[in-house]
């Protein structure tokens, strides 16, 4: 079993999910179990992933759940985006969030690439 807790990635991935959470506070009432859902469900996802997915036996089995982490983060870069274009987030802003996602998704892509050596 792996310390998930020690992993950058990991702490990265909480500070953003918990970043998405505040900003969200500032969408509009109608969106939170839209929008505001599901932009803090794939959030959530992607530390929850890592953080299972260290706990399984083989390489192969961590890798998948990077996987998930991975296809969550990219799914999140769209409503990111998709938020951006219905003016829920400015421009600096979703620069800012694009450019520490992208962080997060090399960051879990390389940790896959390391485990599966």
């Amino acid at each position: 079993m792996r310390n998930f807790r020690t992993l950058n990635v990991y702490n990265q991935a909480i500070a953003f999910a918990t970043e998405i959470y505040q900003i969200t506070e500032s969408f509009p009432i109608k969106e939170k179990y839209g929008l505001c859902s599901q932009l803090q469900r794939a959030a959530v996802s992607i530390p929850s992933n890592i953080a299972e997915g260290s706990s399984r036996r083989t390489a192969i089995d961590f890798a998948r759940f990077l996987d998930i982490a991975l296809g969550s983060a990219f799914e999140l870069e769209t409503q990111l985006t998709i938020a951006h274009n219905i003016d829920y987030l400015n421009n600096e802003t979703l620069q800012k969030l694009i450019e520490e996602l992208n962080s997060i998704q090399k960051q879990t892509n390389q940790l896959r690439k390391k485990i599966l050596e």
